[in-house]
C-alpha cells in the first residue's frame, strides 16, 4: 500500500527491451537506503518489484500487460519519475489509500493558471470518471490528489505551488498521458453494486 505523497523525484537511468519485458533502471536518489530486493515502489504511480540493486541505481522489470495498461512504455532514459516508497506499519497517514494498481490512462486537457493557482483538466473513460466525486481522492501519476469537479469524461483537480514543486506534474503539457488510479472505496463500491443491483432488478 501507498499513500500517493512522492518522496522524491527520480530518473531513469537506463531502459531495456527485452522479448517478453522491459527492465526498467532508475536513481533512487535519498531514499535508496533501506530498500531491499523484493521491496515495492511506487513509480509513478505502478507498483513495481525492485529486482536488482547497485547503489541508488535500483532494477525493476514490467511485462507486457503493466506496459499496455500504463504509461511506463513511454518513458526514455533521462526522464523523471515520481517514487514512493511502500508505507510502513505504524508510519504517519497522509494523503488517502493507495494501490499502486493503475486503473486506466488519462490525457492531460489543459492546465488553467491564476496566480498561484492551478486546475489541472484531465480526460479520461467515462466509466474511471463515474467512479470520481467531487471532492474525493484520485491518483494521478503516482500524486494523491483532491478532485475538484467530475465530468462526463474526465474530472478537474486543482494543484498547490508545493506539488508542482516536488512531483512531475510540472512537467506535463497538454496532450500527455497520465496514470491514472480511482479511490479505492469507490471502486469496490461500484464493483458490489454492479453485481448485486441486477440481482436486485431481477428479483423485483
Amino acid at each position: 500500500m501507498f499513500t500517493g505523497i512522492v518522496e522524491y523525484v527520480g530518473r531513469f537511468d537506463s531502459i531495456e527491451s527485452l522479448d517478453d519485458l522491459w527492465r526498467l533502471r532508475i536513481d533512487l536518489g535519498p531514499i535508496a537506503p533501506g530498500v531491499k530486493l523484493g521491496d515495492s515502489i511506487a513509480v509513478s504511480g505502478c507498483c513495481l518489484t525492485v529486482t536488482e540493486i547497485s547503489g541508488p541505481i535500483h532494477t525493476f522489470e514490467a511485462i507486457q500487460e503493466t506496459l499496455a495498461k500504463t504509461r511506463l512504455g513511454g518513458f526514455k532514459a533521462g526522464d523523471h519519475v515520481n517514487l514512493e516508497r511502500a508505507m510502513a506499519v505504524g508510519s504517519r497517514f497522509d494523503g488517502h489509500v493507495v494501490q499502486g494498481h493503475v486503473d486506466g490512462l488519462g490525457r492531460i486537457r489543459r492546465f488553467d493558471r491564476d496566480g498561484n493557482e492551478v486546475e489541472l483538466h484531465i480526460e479520461c473513460d467515462g466509466e474511471l470518471a463515474g467512479q470520481l466525486v467531487d471532492k474525493g481522492s484520485v491518483t494521478v501519476d503516482g500524486v494523491s490528489l483532491t478532485v475538484v469537479a467530475v465530468i462526463d469524461d474526465g474530472f478537474h483537480v486543482a494543484l498547490i505551488p508545493h506539488t508542482l514543486e516536488v512531483t512531475t506534474l510540472s512537467e506535463l503539457s497538454a496532450g500527455d498521458a497520465v496514470n491514472l488510479e480511482v479511490d479505492i472505496f469507490g471502486k469496490y463500491i461500484k464493483q458490489y453494486l454492479d453485481r448485486v443491483l441486477p440481482n436486485l432488478v431481477a428479483s423485483a
